[in-house]
């Protein structure tokens, strides 16, 4: 069957292996016109959070020994989700999504567009103009400004690049469809699925009780930044694994980003370049059943991150993988963000507002990018988990925003929302949580199916404070 007469459900579910008799068994429903876009991103998000959520009804059941739940998704809960780093507050406080040098600037044949919202990206990007990291932002926003605007985008991509920051030449959909970066991408699977080693089924303890947290008892180690791989993690840490948060000392996150998605987690600093910080993740390593990367390929080989070595060390693993640009073409090692994929996929100059040409190109009404592919992550990893227990195996799967890019562009059918009538309140589906942090307003999540948790079980601690070390022994 050609793939554009299945639904974006259908289509993620057959890329993650799914018994396609289950897919009765979920139920969507919601206001309409959410989530607006000429590109299908409801359909998008609609099905991630699907089959996010169908398979954790399956582990569900494999693990509860009955039937498999029956899966409820409502287009407010996901659309609220979808957005949730725009939702969320800080003790009334509003966090800055976007630095002031993360934006498009007009180059002398179209458009360009930068992200330095970590300070070594803003460094590497001011670098090239001679400038030095303490520069002001106003004083660095017009020198970037008065470079940019009478050189050509391509070069411009080129020279951030080779200092080691970020920019991307916007392109159309037809620039993209014939460069080889999209090329490289023809053949490749939404989520690639892999067996890499032999390893005895790893059967966990039953579940019992309420709510029904299928992950429980299982210890994820989640080496993930931004926001794409946190979400997966956010939400395996919802259906109730142990999941460990690692973060470099010299590359710390963004405390606004963790404050959206570090719920249900812990969080500990390893320098993976000494020898205490190595000691230290082979112990967790050693009890662990997953392992999630966020990282570009081939930037944690050194330390022996390779999926081939976490499985001999550790047989029965589940890995996890996930980049921007993924494991395949010119592209693959370079760093990325959903902002920039979305120019250089086509995205942006597709939803370019009518009559708005002049101006920089358009954006999606969500990082539908790094939030779908966060789900189809956590989807993966589910459906792993459901195989190991079936048949055995270390297990590896892969995706990339690239990827899920071409998902939402060639693939998913256009959106005929049959979604109900009526209004749309958002705060439907926020809440308040007191923690460390303070007191956060924040998105609930919308995985559901009968039984499932309606929160995570802890809001996020401050960033590394945690000791590295799983909660049981």
């Amino acid at each position: 069957m050609n793939r554009l007469t299945l639904s974006g459900t259908e289509q993620a579910w057959a890329a993650l292996g799914g018994d396609p008799a289950l897919l009765t068994r979920v139920e969507t429903t919601g206001p309409a016109g959410l989530l607006p876009a000429r590109l299908p991103v409801l359909e998008l998000a609609r099905s991630a959070v699907a089959v996010c959520s169908l398979g954790a009804a399956e582990l569900t059941a494999r693990r509860g020994g009955g039937p498999v739940p029956r899966v409820r998704v409502h287009d407010g809960a996901v659309a609220t989700a979808f957005v949730s780093e725009r939702h969320l507050r800080i003790d009334g406080r509003t966090p800055t999504t976007f630095a002031p040098l993360s934006r498009f600037w007009r180059t002398g044949d179209g458009w360009v567009r930068t992200h330095a919202n970590y300070p070594h990206h803003r460094a590497r990007l001011l670098s090239t103009l001679g400038l030095s990291a303490d520069t002001a932002d106003d004083a660095a926003v017009a020198a970037v400004a008065a470079s940019f605007e009478g050189r050509r985008a391509a070069e411009i991509e080129q020279t951030v690049y080779a200092t080691g920051g970020l920019a991307v030449a916007a392109r159309t959909p037809g620039e993209w469809a014939a460069d080889p970066r999209r090329l490289a991408l023809s053949g490749v699977p939404l989520v690639e699925r892999e067996v890499i080693g032999d390893a005895p089924v790893r059967r966990t303890a039953a579940l019992t009780g309420a709510p029904l947290r299928p992950a429980a008892g299982l210890r994820v180690l989640d080496l993930t930044r931004v926001i794409a791989g946190p979400v997966g993690t956010r939400t395996l840490a919802l259906l109730g694994a142990d999941v460990m948060r690692i973060d470099a000392p010299q590359l710390p996150e963004s405390p606004d980003a963790h404050g959206d998605t570090g719920f249900g987690k812990r969080s500990a600093t390893l320098d993976l370049a000494s020898r205490t910080g190595r000691a230290a993740f082979e112990e967790l390593l050693a009890g662990a059943d997953v392992v999630v990367t966020g990282y570009r390929p081939g930037a944690l080989d050194r330390f022996g991150l390779t999926p081939e070595s976490l499985a001999a060390r550790r047989p029965g693993l589940v890995i996890g993988q996930l980049s921007a640009w993924g494991q395949h073409g010119p592209w693959a090692r370079r760093r990325g963000f959903d902002s920039l994929v979305q120019v250089a996929t086509g995205i942006a100059a597709t939803e370019t507002a009518p009559g708005a040409q002049d101006g920089p190109p358009g954006a999606l009404p969500a990082q539908a990018l790094d939030h779908g592919t966060g789900y189809l992550l956590a989807a993966a990893v589910l459906r792993a988990l459901t195989e190991q227990h079936d048949e055995g195996g270390s297990r590896l799967v892969g995706l990339s925003l690239a990827r899920t890019a071409a998902w939402l562009t060639d693939e998913i059918p256009a959106s005929t929302d049959r979604g109900e009538a009526g209004p749309y309140d958002p705060e439907k589906w926020l809440t308040q949580t007191d923690g460390p942090l303070g007191r956060l307003r924040h998105a609930r999540s919308p995985v559901s199916f009968d039984g499932s948790p309606a929160d995570w079980p802890r809001p996020p601690g401050p960033l590394g404070a945690d000791t590295a070390a799983w909660l049981t022994a």
